[in-house]
């Protein structure tokens, strides 16, 4: 064999390895999926968006608990709810950018995904609930620490779901939380001060300038 055909043989095996590993660790864990009984299968149908929904709504629960304390703290919880709306605008701008297709029609010999696939031009790069998910346990556990135990594992658990029911590979749920964490980590610290500052003064302004309760 010449040199040539080799260096293209080489080649082509690389990208093939390159190509299957997300594909095998994606068949791996939607395999282990349908291994599992019937009522974690629905439980996972339903917790990928309920997970979401929840995680919301202890968002909510966190900034309403911190509407009369400190306007530094007060300026975190506003800058965390704003900056999980940030994390998913970035996270749809990657989507339109990477145009990765969804597992549940790329992999060869997949079983069918739980969860309907989603349809063509929805892509899979990163993944918007993993995204949204971290972002929101991250705001949470900034102004509530001792929610922190709750919504950093059920972001986890929102997160592999995706993976679990067919609908993203691995890495693109690890993608989407390590950008939902960042997105709200840079906010919440680089916005801090200035954002402080404008929740002081609407508080003054608002007459509420007592002491947290």
């Amino acid at each position: 064999m010449s040199s040539d055909l080799r260096d293209d043989a080489r080649d082509g095996l690389r990208d093939g390895s390159r190509d299957a590993l997300p594909g095998d660790l994606y068949r791996g864990v939607t395999d282990f999926a349908h291994d599992t009984p019937g009522w974690t299968r629905a439980l996972a149908e339903y917790g990928t968006e309920g997970g979401l929904l929840v995680l919301v709504a202890l968002l909510a629960a966190a900034c309403w608990r911190v509407r009369r304390a400190e306007p530094r703290i007060l300026a975190r919880a506003l800058l965390g709810g704003s900056a999980v709306v940030v994390a998913y605008g970035v996270s749809e701008a990657v989507k339109l950018v990477v145009r990765e297709e969804r597992p549940c029609r790329a992999v060869p010999g997949a079983t069918a995904p739980i969860a309907p696939c989603p349809e063509p031009g929805d892509w899979s790069f990163p993944s918007n609930h993993a995204t949204v998910a971290v972002a929101a346990a991250v705001a949470v556990a900034l102004v509530w620490r001792a929610a922190a135990w709750l919504v950093l594992p059920l972001a986890a658990l929102t997160a592999f779901s995706r993976v679990f029911v067919g609908v993203h590979y691995p890495h693109d749920v690890a993608a989407g939380a390590l950008l939902g964490a960042a997105v709200v980590l840079l906010v919440t610290r680089s916005a801090a001060g200035p954002a402080a500052v404008l929740a002081g003064r609407a508080r003054a302004r608002l007459g509420r300038t007592g002491p947290a309760s």
